[in-house]
């Protein structure tokens, strides 16, 4: 983590990018470090945002590409656990992006949006507004627990 913080804006990109992935990796930790070392917020909160919402398409596009055998010999992603979602696919649609951001169910969220081909446009839309709030709301408890402090 702490080299990811050296790095700065760069390593807080590549964290929350990572952090969206299915390689599980939490981008939490270095978003708060670095605005408790005084780095701009606003500057902070696009950049993780833009990291995590491209690391969730990319998510998104393993789906698209449907090849089980590479998402399960790598990812370790079972078909029965994308399966899990169509009902809730067919039901809500591009919604649930904005769900991608949950610990556990989010990328899996994210590659079921994709194998199910639902519709780009509106799946990255509803996952940007999901990891923007994310974000905000996690600096809003970063600033309050450094004031606690």
């Amino acid at each position: 983590m702490e080299g990811f913080v050296e790095w700065g804006y760069l390593g807080l990109f590549i964290a929350s990018f990572l952090g969206a992935t299915i390689i599980p990796f939490s981008s939490e930790v270095v978003f708060s470090l670095l605005i408790i070392n005084g780095y701009d917020i606003k500057v902070s909160l696009l950049v993780a945002t833009i990291g995590n919402w491209l690391g969730g398409l990319s998510s998104y596009f393993l789906g698209r590409l449907g090849k089980w055998e590479t998402l399960e010999k790598y990812f370790k992603l079972k078909k029965e656990k994308i399966y899990k979602f169509k009902t809730k696919i067919d039901k809500w649609g591009s919604l649930l992006a904005f769900f991608c951001w949950l610990p556990i169910i989010g990328d899996p969220i994210a590659v079921s949006l994709g194998f199910f081909r639902t519709n780009y446009i509106l799946v990255a839309i509803w996952m940007f507004i999901g990891k923007i709030l994310r974000y905000l709301i996690w600096a809003l408890i970063t600033y309050w627990g450094a004031s606690i402090v």
